[in-house]
């Protein structure tokens, strides 16, 4: 091998005859593509290279480990947790997936659909729904996050209660090897057993074992009725028992379940008057629930109606709407969406996804609110999420009128240690959707057991013993 020195100088020439030369991008070109989503990690790249191809990333990949550099694999730049910005360095090429955008089959009747990893996870919502199908995986971020990024960091999403993360949605993937290999697995197979499944080993993995450049994704039939409705709970534990009740009367066909304090609602009302937020002002949780439905509409609004009827007399909900039409319920699901962004104007703050059993979380609620409160007093908190598959976006907002850049340097590892510390008491993970990246990298080692972070360290060494793909991430150099 060449003294890297000497080899990265000609690096961005040789990609350029690779993938043409208005796909490597310098200077001021690169630059969006070296900071991150949240504005808190800012690199430099060698360069940024754009394939077309699996065939191009694969000799993208060769060429740089040729050179001994290293490769920042990107797909929407939508990272919560620096998991897809360079180094300051510059010494590493970002390898965006943004051109690699076709849907290359769907199998109606395997009901499955073959992406490529830069499909943005809208369009790939779009061509399932075409076909007359259903691919469930939605977030906040599906206008701009791409499906490898998805599988990168095994995104979970609002629908997981139903459907699962993404990693239950995925049969195959097509994958590039830090060797510069292609490794063929699309086959849309929901029973293979002929040894270790390699589909597991890189969905999650964050770019640090291979590129994704391709999957097979599982599709549903479309539902016939969707119904949605925006609750007033009383309590988290009211929020849980509401959630009980829901599966109780409308079993499978519970698709949402998102739980939304009043703090954070009063961020979006504050930041988005348009949207008209309900009901929040005099509760201290709203609960957005969805159902969707195979049967007809008459039977389907019934359970429904009988859900709210039974939840209202039990106490656990003391108002709710129901949404008339599809505008309506997307009303509503913009509401909750645009809680990321109310906190976003109002400042930095302190972003945690952790996940807990759902049993725990009105302790864990209780007793981390109590404790902020006692060790930062004034400190806001903007508790929303999942509660139905027990994922919460239990983040931290500066006391009002605390310079949010100072709070975040002085309070961020205190807060964070409190909140990780309760997590684990309830035998929860501090990171249920986000990924690990940079932010938690040097968290992950306490509260990871010794034997599963060996094993982790084994899996890179053998898959990428030069530590070039996406290094510094997840587990260190």
């Amino acid at each position: 091998m060449q003294d890297s020195a000497l080899s990265t100088a000609g690096l961005a020439s040789r990609l350029a005859t690779l993938v043409g030369s208005d796909h490597v991008l310098t200077s001021t070109d690169a630059a969006p593509y070296c900071n991150d989503w949240r504005k808190r990690y800012h690199g430099q790249a060698l360069c940024v290279v754009r394939p077309g191809s699996t065939a191009e990333v694969a000799a993208v990949v060769r060429a740089c480990a040729d050179s001994g550099t290293p490769i920042v694999p990107q797909g929407g730049n939508t990272s919560l947790v620096g998991g897809a910005t360079p180094d300051a360095d510059g010494r590493s090429v970002v390898l965006s997936l943004g051109r690699m955008h076709a849907i290359r089959r769907i199998d109606a009747a395997n009901l499955t659909l073959t992406a490529e990893s830069g499909c943005v996870l809208q369009q790939v919502q779009e061509a399932a729904a075409a076909a007359g199908h259903l691919f469930p995986l939605s977030m906040a971020s599906e206008g701009s996050c791409t499906l490898g990024g998805n599988l990168g960091t095994n995104a979970g999403g609002t629908q997981v209660l139903r459907y699962g993360n993404t990693r239950e949605l995925c049969l195959g993937l097509e994958v590039v090897t830090p060797q510069g290999d292609i490794w063929d697995g699309l086959q849309g197979l929901r029973k293979d057993n002929t040894g270790y499944d390699l589909r597991d080993l890189y969905i999650g993995s964050e770019g640090t074992l291979g590129i994704i450049t391709a999957a097979t994704m599982k599709l549903f039939p479309m539902p016939r009725v969707q119904l949605t409705a925006w609750a007033a709970v009383p309590s988290v534990q009211a929020a849980v028992d509401l959630l009980g009740l829901a599966r109780q009367h409308l079993h499978a066909g519970l698709t949402g379940f998102e739980m939304m304090s009043r703090f954070a609602l009063t961020l979006v009302d504050r930041h988005f008057p348009q949207l008209h937020v309900p009901l929040y002002r005099d509760t201290p949780y709203c609960v957005l629930l969805e159902n969707s439905d195979f049967d007809g509409e008459e039977s389907a609004r019934a359970r429904f109606e009988a859900l709210l009827e039974a939840a209202l007399a039990s106490g656990c909900v003391t108002d709710a709407i129901v949404a008339e039409s599809l505008s309506q319920a997307q009303a509503l699901w913009h509401m909750r969406e645009s809680i990321s962004l109310a906190q976003s104007e109002e400042g930095l703050n302190i972003k945690h996804d952790i996940s807990l059993p759902v049993s725990a979380i009105p302790a864990f609620v209780a007793e981390t609110d109590a404790a902020l409160g006692q060790a930062v007093p004034g400190v806001r908190i903007v508790n929303f999420g999942h509660l139905g598959d027990g994922n919460l976006h239990y983040n931290i907002q500066a006391p009002e009128g605390q310079d949010p850049a100072i709070f975040l340097r002085e309070q961020e590892p205190g807060i964070n240690t409190l909140v990780f510390d309760a997590v684990a008491r309830h035998g929860g993970s501090i990171s249920a959707e986000h990924g690990i990246g940079l932010l938690k990298r040097d968290t992950l080692p306490h509260y990871k057991s010794p034997v599963a972070l060996a094993l982790m360290r084994s899996l890179k060494q053998a898959l990428d013993p030069r530590n070039l793909m996406n290094p510094g991430r997840v587990l260190g150099h």
